[in-house]
């Protein structure tokens, strides 16, 4: 389970969220703390909320004690990630005591109430509303319109200079091993409209690069019954990167138009990232179908190939599953051999994990844990064979790069093919104090690792 960092935990002290916070006023204002678990379209629900309640007259605890309430936003998406939540929320309860829990985890509530029964609440995944009459019932609002000013982006749980973009929610994929449907439903997509005006307002705020999530960013507006363009995100891509902003694709689903996004993508004028994050899972047409996807694994190789020849320098990053159940050694086989075709760019890797309620379970022939981690280690040690070459090709020519943070040390700096959290750093460790987040700049690269690229300013 992904989980935010440390450095983004509202529940752990934060020097960085303390500061953004020092308007608040003391007293008399509620004070409510969050614990954000999950994915990034779990953070966005999580800001959303706490926009929400700093509008009401609430202030943002940045740690238990502070707090008249802390929310915790779980997720539910494999049994570990389960176990964590109900850890997360079984650390809120004997810190503060008053404890709301929403998120993925929340469509479950006995499984919540029975591990904790004395939470005061439980609501499921993006129900904001029941989340805020949970709040304004355990700590009524006292709202002060005259000191209460929110900020133009609302609050923000990443730094200032990129910010998470929600374009839907829910999926109409039907994966054995995934239950995301039935916790968040089918396909609902935000009206373009609303997605802009909402990027509009983060890149006025200061926002200088967005990154686009969905469950199916590549399907976003296709529920739409009276739609004009046969795939909207299109239509989106080129509107939001007409806003001064770098923009990254998350979680693209290779459908056939997703080639019309690669000449963008080859266009430094037009903002969006030579980029895409694609969740290929496997290779093998036997295990994808035994996944309920598509099994188009020499199909997708054409793709990629086709996508190099129109953006040579797009970066393609993807997760996979080994282990899954009645994974064979030649299947897992034919994935190394697909890996070592396919030269993907920046790649994650699962060992499959039942998760309660998906269909994958009653699969025969489940793989051995032993198994499981044998076969993780070997693919890792490909992809991060893959990865280090790739890297080391870079090895003297200038990239554009994005600062995230500026140490004693050294600045620690994106490319365009890194993405926050998930990818690697470049780093500048010479005439860098200057340097600020935020800021674009051009580096040389001159020295090359695993995951990693040190460089110097041009």
């Amino acid at each position: 389970m992904a989980q935010n960092p440390p450095n983004l935990r509202p529940d752990i002290s934060n020097p960085r969220l303390e500061r953004d916070l020092s308007t608040v006023r003391p007293g008399a204002q509620p004070m409510v703390g969050m614990v954000s678990l999950g994915c990034p379209k779990a953070l966005v629900d999580s800001e959303r909320i706490l926009t929400r309640l700093r509008a009401e007259g609430y202030g943002i605890s940045p740690d238990y004690a502070g707090a008249d309430a802390v929310i915790v936003n779980t997720c539910g998406f494999l049994d570990s990630a389960k176990a964590e939540s109900l850890e997360a929320i079984g650390e809120a309860m004997a810190s503060n005591g008053r404890v709301i829990v929403t998120g993925c985890l929340g469509a479950e509530p006995d499984y919540i109430t029975g591990a904790h029964p004395k939470v005061l609440a439980v609501t499921g995944p993006h129900q904001y509303e029941q989340v805020l009459d949970a709040v304004h019932k355990a700590v009524p609002p006292d709202p002060d319109p005259f000191v209460d000013l929110l900020p133009a982006r609302g609050v923000s749980l990443t730094p200032r200079h990129y910010s998470y973009l929600k374009i839907s929610e829910g999926c109409n994929h039907a994966c054995k091993f995934c239950i995301i449907p039935d916790m968040r439903g089918k396909l609902q997509s935000r009206p373009q409209k609303a997605v802009m005006r909402e990027a509009e307002k983060l890149v006025e705020a200061g926002v200088r690069e967005l990154l686009v999530i969905s469950q199916d960013t590549s399907a976003y507006g296709t529920d739409w019954k009276d739609r004009e363009s046969k795939a909207p995100i299109l239509d989106l891509a080129r509107d939001l990167g007409t806003l001064g902003a770098w923009v990254r694709l998350h979680y693209v689903y290779p459908y056939p138009h997703v080639r019309e996004l690669i000449p963008a993508m080859a266009d430094p004028a037009s903002g969006l990232l030579p980029y895409l994050d694609i969740p290929f899972q496997h290779a093998h047409p036997d295990v994808l179908r035994r996944m309920a996807r598509p099994a188009a694994a020499a199909r997708t190789l054409d793709e990629i190939a086709a996508w190099r020849r129109d953006c040579p320098d797009i970066t393609l990053r993807s997760t996979f599953i080994v282990g899954y159940p009645g994974e064979t050694e030649a299947e897992f086989q034919t994935l190394l051999d697909w890996l070592d075709e396919a030269q993907l760019d920046r790649v994650g890797c699962f060992q499959y994990e039942n998760v309660a309620g998906a269909r994958s379970n009653a699969l025969p022939d489940h793989v051995a844990p032993e198994v499981k981690q044998d076969r993780w280690d070997r693919f890792m040690e490909k992809a991060q064979a893959i990865s280090e070459a790739k890297l080391a090709a870079k090895v003297g020519k200038r990239v554009e790069a994005i600062v995230d943070l500026v140490e004693d040390d050294a600045a620690t700096c994106r490319t365009k093919g890194d993405a926050p959290e998930i990818d690697g750093h470049l780093y500048i460790d010479e005439d860098f104090e200057a340097l600020g987040p935020g800021d674009l700049v051009t580096v040389e690269v001159d020295e090359a690792g695993e995951y990693d690229l040190w460089g110097r300013l041009v």
